[in-house]
């Protein structure tokens, strides 16, 4: 079951925080509410494996929703933003859309478009969330790997024939296959296709040389 979305409603008015705040906890969702980008960058606890979404005014006291949304920008778990602001000008909606912004609504904003774009944003987190996993487990798969299986691995993925493989490592070409399964079955990976793709999201270094079709 799909772990419930924290929205972060960040907006130095209070009557807009708490009127956001009970649509969307009456929409399901779980909400944090804070005055500035400060006091989310101070209080917010962002959690890898949880869906979260910032929903941020444009124009804020200190740091602006721009600024903001660059600062979260450097995180690499950074949740999506959704701006929305009375002072929603063509510039601003622009460049808070190229900072990566979901969406951009002027206030008064309709219920049903805010919750349109905070599901939209939702679905752009959790795809990042099982994206971050993935990556994580295929990590901890490639390091139990051996050497040799790194070798090849990297030799394979690079178009090589088996019997290429086992020219360049000195090797045989029974052996080459033997160290081929174990790293397609440590990887989990289902087809070579596969492996490549696993490999590219691992940035194994493609070997140069002689390119074949990959099989025998």
């Amino acid at each position: 079951m799909d772990q419930p979305a924290t929205v972060h409603v960040v907006d130095d008015s209070e009557v807009v925080r708490r009127a956001v705040s009970s649509l969307l906890k009456v929409a399901g969702y779980r909400v944090r509410a804070y005055p500035s980008a400060e006091a989310f960058l101070l209080e917010a606890a962002m959690s890898d494996g949880a869906p979260a979404v910032v929903l941020t005014d444009l124009v804020l006291p200190g740091l602006d929703g721009i600024a903001f949304a660059e600062r979260l920008g450097t995180s690499p778990a950074a949740p999506p933003v959704v701006f929305f602001s009375a002072y929603g000008a063509v510039p601003s909606s622009v460049r808070a859309m190229k900072e990566g912004a979901v969406d951009f609504l002027e206030k008064p904003v309709r219920d049903h478009e805010l919750l349109d774009a905070l599901s939209r944003a939702v679905a752009r987190s959790r795809e990042e969330i099982s994206r971050r996993q993935r990556l994580a487990e295929a990590r901890r798969r490639y390091e139990t790997l051996t050497q040799r299986e790194r070798q090849v691995l990297a030799l394979v993925v690079s178009g090589l024939l088996n019997k290429q493989v086992a020219s360049r490592l000195g090797i045989s070409e029974k052996t080459v296959k033997v160290h081929r399964a174990r790293v397609i079955e440590k990887l989990a990976a289902r087809s070579l296709p596969d492996l490549v793709r696993i490999a590219g999201r691992l940035g194994v270094a493609v070997e140069p040389g002689e390119r074949g079709a990959g099989t025998d």
